[in-house]
C-alpha cells in the first residue's frame, strides 16, 4: 500500500486521534451497564440509590431513617425527590458525592454497606444530565447549622468533576437531612419492577425504616417502622490473606509504610499475628526474610510469598464486620407487609469466599388464599389515599401470589432488594436447582415450585460479588451457592412438616364435617335400631356431636 494513501489513515493520524477517557464519559455511553437501560428500570434504579445512600447515612450516624420518596410529572419527564432525617452533607462535599462517579467512603472499607462503588446517586444525576439536560438539585442542613445549603451540580463528563451552577443558602424546616431532585427521563409503573414494589421489600428487610410514596398521581403510600432500635452498626476488618490476588499483594507491597516484611504482613491483613507471619515467611524461603524491606520485594519474591500465604493456615476472617437482618427483624419484616398462615425464617453461621466474610438468610412465608389468616397484617403499617379521599388500609399485594404460580422470590444483598436480572442471580439457581417436591411442592423441571409463597433470601458480605456494575444479581460462587441451597433446604424441611399437619388437619375436618352431615340420620337409625324414644335419640345426637367438637379442638 503506498504510503499517506489518502483512503487510509497513517500510523501517525491513527496516534493522534487516540485520547484518554473519563470513567464518565465511559458510562455516558455505556448507561446500560448502571440499570438505565430503560425509562421504567431508569425511576427505579434513581429511587433506589438515592433511598440506599440515605440508609446508609442514617444508620452510620445513629438514626432511625424516615425518608420520602416523591415522583412528579414534568411534562413528558419525571421529577424524582428523596428526602431523609440524616446527618446531612459537608458543604464542601456535595458537589463531589453528586458529580463525580467513583467517589465514595466505601469502595476500600471492608464492612457491610449497601453502597459500593461510589457511583449510584451521580450516575442517577448524569442521566437526567443526559435525557432533561437538567442538573440534580441538593438541599442539606447539618444539625446545628442555622440554614441549609443548596446547589445546583452537574457532571463535566470529560473530566469526571463536578459543575456547580447555583449555590446559597436558605431556611430549611428540617433540623438535619438530605433532599435530592433530579429530572428524567422515565416512565413510571406498577407491578413487580415498581418503586412500590421495591420500598415495600425495603421495609420487609429494614423494619426498623419508616418509608413514604407519592406516585405521579398522587396516591400515597406509608410504610411505618415496627423495630425502634436500629441493627449494630458492622465494624470495619483488614483484608484476609486467601482473599489477595497476585497483582493486589504487589501493589500493597509497593505502598507499603512498614520497614519490614513481618510488619508488613501483621499490619496489613486481617488474622496474621507474629507467629503466623513467620511460618508464611519461612514458607516463602529462599530471598526472604522477616526484616526484608516490602518495597523492595522483586516480582519473584512476590510471587513465592502469594504461593507461601495461599498454603498457609490462617483462620477464617472476623465476622463483626456483618450485620445480618437476624431472625426475629426478618420475622418481623415478613409478618408486617405479608399475609401468610406460615412463617419460617433462618440465619446461617457466616460463611466465607475468596477471603470475604459473608452470611446467609432465608425467610418463607406460605398463605392459603380463599382461607382465614392464622396471623394476618392488622393493616396499619401501610395505608393508601388518593387526593380528596378519605385514608384507607392499603389493599393486599401480590404476596403471596396464587397457588398454581410461581412462587414470589425476593432478593436481597446488604439489606437491598434485586428486583432485575432474576435468571442470571445465584440466589435463582440455588432456588431452581433444589427438589422442592420432596417438601410437598409441585415443581416444573428447572423452575421455581408453584405455591402462595415468598420466598426471600438474602446475601450480606463486606464485598458483595455482583454481576454488574447495575448490582441486580449476585455472581454464583461455588461457596456462596453452598450456603444458600443449605439454608433453603433447611426452611423447606419446617415448611414440609407445616404442610403435612395443614393436610392431616384439613382431612379430618373433612371426614368430621362429613359425619356432622349424616349425625341426625343416625340418630334416626339408633331409634329403629334401640327402640328409644325421641328424647334419648336427642340425647345420643347431642353425645356424638359434643365428641366431634372436643376432636375439632385437639
Amino acid at each position: 500500500m503506498p504510503e499517506g494513501d489518502a483512503t487510509h489513515p497513517t500510523a501517525f493520524e491513527m496516534a493522534a486521534r487516540q485520547r484518554a477517557i473519563s470513567v464518565s464519559e465511559f458510562f455516558l455511553k455505556n448507561r446500560h451497564l448502571l440499570g438505565f437501560d430503560s425509562q421504567s428500570k431508569a425511576v427505579v434504579t434513581t429511587v433506589r440509590e438515592a433511598v440506599d445512600n440515605a440508609l446508609d447515612a442514617c444508620e452510620e450516624a445513629g438514626i432511625l431513617p424516615e425518608i420520602a420518596v416523591e415522583i412528579s410529572r414534568r411534562g413528558a419527564a419525571l421529577r424524582v425527590a428523596v428526602e431523609d432525617n440524616g446527618p446531612g452533607i459537608v458543604e464542601g462535599q456535595i458537589g463531589r458525592i453528586f458529580g463525580k462517579l467513583l467517589y465514595g467512603s466505601r469502595f476500600h472499607k471492608l464492612s457491610q454497606s449497601r453502597g459500593q462503588q461510589g457511583m449510584g446517586i451521580s450516575a442517577a444525576g448524569m442521566y437526567g444530565q443526559l435525557t432533561t439536560g437538567l442538573p440534580m438539585h441538593i438541599i442539606s442542613r447539618i444539625a446545628g447549622e442555622a440554614q441549609a445549603a443548596e446547589l445546583h451540580v452537574s457532571i463535566d463528563t470529560s473530566r469526571n468533576r463536578p459543575d456547580i451552577h447555583r449555590k446559597r443558602h436558605l431556611d430549611w424546616d428540617r433540623p438535619h437531612g438530605t433532599r435530592v431532585e433530579v429530572e428524567i427521563e422515565g416512565r413510571y409503573q406498577r407491578g413487580p419492577h415498581s418503586v412500590e414494589s421495591y420500598l415495600k421489600q425495603t421495609a420487609i428487610a429494614n423494619p426498623h425504616v419508616t418509608l413514604a410514596l407519592r406516585d405521579p398521581d398522587g396516591v400515597e403510600i406509608r410504610f411505618q417502622r415496627s423495630v425502634e432500635t436500629l441493627p449494630p452498626l458492622p465494624s470495619e476488618i483488614r483484608p484476609h490473606p486467601h482473599g489477595v490476588e497476585l497483582g493486589q499483594l504487589i501493589q500493597m507491597l509497593s505502598d507499603a509504610d512498614a520497614r519490614t516484611l513481618r510488619q508488613f504482613l501483621e499490619r496489613a491483613f486481617s488474622r496474621v499475628g507474629r507467629k503466623t507471619a513467620d511460618a508464611i515467611i519461612e514458607r516463602a524461603s529462599a530471598g526472604l526474610s522477616a526484616r526484608s524491606y516490602p518495597r523492595r520485594i522483586a516480582h519473584a519474591e512476590a510471587t513465592r510469598l502469594h504461593r507461601a500465604i495461599a498454603g498457609t493456615r490462617i483462620s477464617g476472617p472476623r465476622t463483626d464486620c456483618l450485620a445480618p437482618i437476624g431472625e426475629e427483624r426478618l420475622l418481623e419484616g415478613l409478618r408486617k407487609e405479608i399475609d401468610a398462615s406460615f412463617y419460617t425464617v433462618l440465619t446461617r453461621r457466616p460463611a466465607v469466599y475468596r477471603g470475604n466474610p459473608f452470611q446467609v438468610e432465608v425467610g418463607l412465608a406460605h398463605g392459603k388464599p380463599g382461607r382465614p389468616y392464622l396471623e394476618a397484617d392488622d393493616g396499619s403499617t401501610r395505608r393508601r389515599k388518593r387526593r380528596g379521599d378519605r385514608e384507607q388500609p392499603a389493599q393486599a399485594a401480590d404476596l403471596p401470589g396464587r397457588s398454581d404460580e410461581p412462587v414470589r422470590l425476593l432478593r436481597f444483598a446488604n439489606r437491598v432488594p434485586l428486583l432485575y436480572q432474576q435468571p442470571a442471580c445465584a440466589i435463582t439457581r440455588a432456588a431452581t436447582q433444589i427438589n422442592w417436591r420432596s417438601y410437598g411442592l409441585r415443581q416444573p423441571k428447572g423452575g421455581l415450585p408453584l405455591a402462595p409463597m415468598v420466598m426471600l433470601v438474602h446475601v450480606a458480605s463486606v464485598w458483595v460479588p455482583f454481576t454488574s456494575e447495575s448490582k441486580e444479581a449476585v455472581a454464583s460462587y461455588p461457596e456462596i451457592l453452598r450456603e444458600l441451597k443449605l439454608g433453603l433446604q433447611d426452611c423447606g424441611r419446617r415448611l414440609a412438616r407445616y404442610l403435612r399437619r395443614d393436610r392431616a388437619l384439613r382431612l379430618a375436618e373433612a371426614q368430621r364435617s362429613r359425619i356432622e352431615t349424616y349425625l341426625p340420620h343416625v340418630g334416626i337409625a339408633l331409634q329403629e335400631i334401640l327402640e328409644i324414644g325421641d328424647a334419648e335419640r336427642e340425647r345420643t345426637v347431642a353425645a356424638l356431636d359434643a365428641v366431634l367438637r372436643r376432636q375439632r379442638k385437639i
